[in-house]
């Protein structure tokens, strides 16, 4: 359900487009170009020249193809008589393409650039509103510093901000176009200058519409049954987090105690007085929190509840609740009830207690949360599950990730079974396609190739493995093949009018290299746009371009020059195997 809704929701952005471009592509190839190459005038046909300044660069370019193809004769010529090197080169440059992971990093989906950012921070605990509304103008006059901020809009106790110590700022920046700092830049000044108020404990500084919903990325859940020991748990790891590169804001749900007021029952002196623990509760709850006894129509004309309960006088220490008294068993002599003093059947004790208590799957949890700067999300998770390695839980607790990081983790799994997938279908097609097991293995060696223009594309743009990438990686298991099968379908076809294999495959290079570099720099131009990010927030999805562009132009090459080479390896042992099945069978 998951990545259905992605994907959903990719085609709801996407399926227009993608499907208007791939009609008119084919109203254009099979209706105009027949029509327009039936009536445009060949100059050379005709034993003239081109006229005009449009001429000249028509016969350069021509030149300059005729020489790359006589320079791709050679090539392909030198990888036949050097098919061991070719191999080492591809694979090194394979291996050399996964190590490069590391170095790209990954991430769930890249944040974009909205021009719109939220800041939650607190004030101590206890503060009143007057205090918290002082610092949110100090806060607000920190912010109004940087020339891209346009509009800020503060609130007190609202929202996910509860509390009259929380608050949140919305901003609104200047466009992506007018600016010359990026979001993720003015994020990290924002976070230094605000550390300079005093007063305020940051929280965040996130996107309010991005793909983590405007919270965190890292949320991880600790759970079990004491909240004592939950307490020093998550002390104890969020000491141990607060020692990890790039995370930021590290946040417990773990709020400041309270001052409270434990009463503890004496079952029997209780029983005896003939009380009970509903009924000292049930009296207690009016009394201190009070009850909407009725409403108040105020002169603005809105109606408010009037709640009754004690004086402040009578419910500030332990002392008051003590000397409250509540109707017991009655008195034999007098038939009435006694009033008992609740300090004669409770030991009342001033201490501190949790604000709130959360749950998970039906246990008690404290979640910690935390923000990314200048790491992707892959990276610290990974750090992070290192680090909970070395904690020894007691029985019964347990450590959870959830947000981003379980979000990437499903959708990285669900990844490879696509990929997979798509390749195993690949393959039947194209074994019915040519009617050979081997040959589809030739020609599906384009798809690892195109991982080192991936992998080489998203380290030089500086963009992540994410789900866009990954959605351009399996896309690309597509396109990549069609290079390979122009490729071996014209060798098997001048092979089959008795050409040797190794001049019909120099020869179909030859003849084919002029379409493969036509389709493919098609494909590169299709994908510009996407890639160089026109829009604002477009540069959420140029990592599938990326991806794209650097697959496409590096299966191309080595497509090129490492398919025939398997080709020919693979043709080599299929002789093998049928020459071997003609022994035994003639034994």
């Amino acid at each position: 359900g998951f990545m259905g809704g992605i994907i959903g929701k990719l085609f709801f952005q996407f399926g227009l487009t993608v499907t208007a471009a791939v009609l008119i592509s084919m109203f254009v190839s099979f209706t105009l170009d027949p029509m327009l190459s039936s009536v445009w005038r060949d100059p050379h046909t005709h034993g003239t020249k081109h006229g005009g300044w449009v001429g000249p660069l028509l016969d350069w370019f021509e030149a300059l193809m005729d020489r790359i193809v006589e320079l791709y004769t050679k090539v392909i010529g030198w990888a036949l008589a050097h098919r061991k090197t070719v191999l080492l080169i591809a694979l090194a440059s394979l291996f050399g393409a996964f190590a490069l992971v590391t170095v790209v990093g990954t991430e769930f989906i890249p944040e974009p650039d909205l021009s719109q950012l939220r800041v939650r921070f607190d004030t101590a605990e206890g503060s009143n509103l007057d205090y918290t509304e002082a610092k949110a103008r100090q806060v607000e006059v920190a912010l109004c510093e940087f020339p891209e901020v346009v509009e800020i809009y503060t609130s007190i106790n609202v929202g996910s901000s509860l509390g009259k110590n929380a608050a949140a700022i919305d901003l609104r920046l200047t466009p992506r176009a007018q600016r010359s700092r990026t979001q993720k830049q003015l994020v990290l000044l924002f976070r230094e200058r605000l550390t300079r108020v005093a007063g305020i404990s940051l929280k965040s500084i996130v996107v309010t519409s991005g793909p983590n919903g405007g919270q965190k990325p890292i949320y991880l859940s600790i759970q079990g049954g004491d909240f004592a020991e939950l307490k020093r748990i998550s002390a104890q790891v969020t000491e141990k987090l607060g020692h990890i590169r790039g995370l930021t804001d590290i946040e417990s749900s773990l709020k400041e105690a309270k001052p409270t007021i434990d009463v503890k029952l004496n079952r029997e002196l209780t029983a005896q007085a003939g009380l009970s623990l509903e009924r000292i509760g049930a009296a207690l709850r009016p009394l201190i929190a009070g009850v909407a006894a009725t409403t108040w129509k105020a002169p603005d004309g809105e109606n408010y509840d009037v709640r009754v309960r004690l004086p402040p006088g009578a419910r500030e220490n332990a002392a008051d609740l003590g000397a409250l008294h509540f109707a017991g068993s009655a008195d034999p002599a007098t038939g009435r009830p006694r009033m008992i003093p609740l300090a004669q059947v409770a030991e009342l004790k001033e201490t501190l207690g949790p604000t709130q208590i959360n749950r998970r799957a039906l246990t008690r949890e404290i979640a910690l949360t935390a923000g990314l700067a200048g790491r992707p999300l892959g990276d610290v998770s990974a750090e992070i599950k290192t680090a909970l390695k070395g904690i020894a839980l007691p029985p019964g607790y347990r450590f959870d990730m959830y947000g981003a990081s379980r979000n990437m983790a499903e959708t990285g799994a669900y990844a490879v079974s696509a990929l997979l997938l798509a390749v195993i279908f690949i393959y039947m097609v194209l074994a019915s396609q040519f009617g050979s097991f081997t040959q589809p293995i030739a020609i599906m060696s384009s798809l690892p190739l195109s991982l080192i223009g991936v992998m080489a594309a998203l380290f030089v743009t500086g963009s992540t493995l994410n789900m866009f990438s990954i959605i351009g990686i399996i896309m690309l298991m597509g396109l990549v093949t069609k290079n390979a099968i122009l490729l071996v379908d014209f060798v098997n076809h001048l092979r089959r009018q008795g050409m040797e294999r190794t001049a019909a495959i120099i020869e179909a290079g030859r003849v084919r290299l002029r379409p493969i570099l036509m389709t493919t720099f098609a494909m590169i131009a299709g994908m510009m746009p996407l890639a160089l990010s026109f829009r604002e927030g477009s540069e959420q999805r140029a990592p599938m371009a990326h991806a794209i562009i650097g697959g496409v132009i590096t299966s191309t090459l080595l497509t090129l020059v490492v398919v025939p080479v398997v080709f020919t390896y693979l043709d080599d042992w299929t002789t093998r195997l049928k020459r071997r099945w003609r022994g035994e069978e003639n034994a």
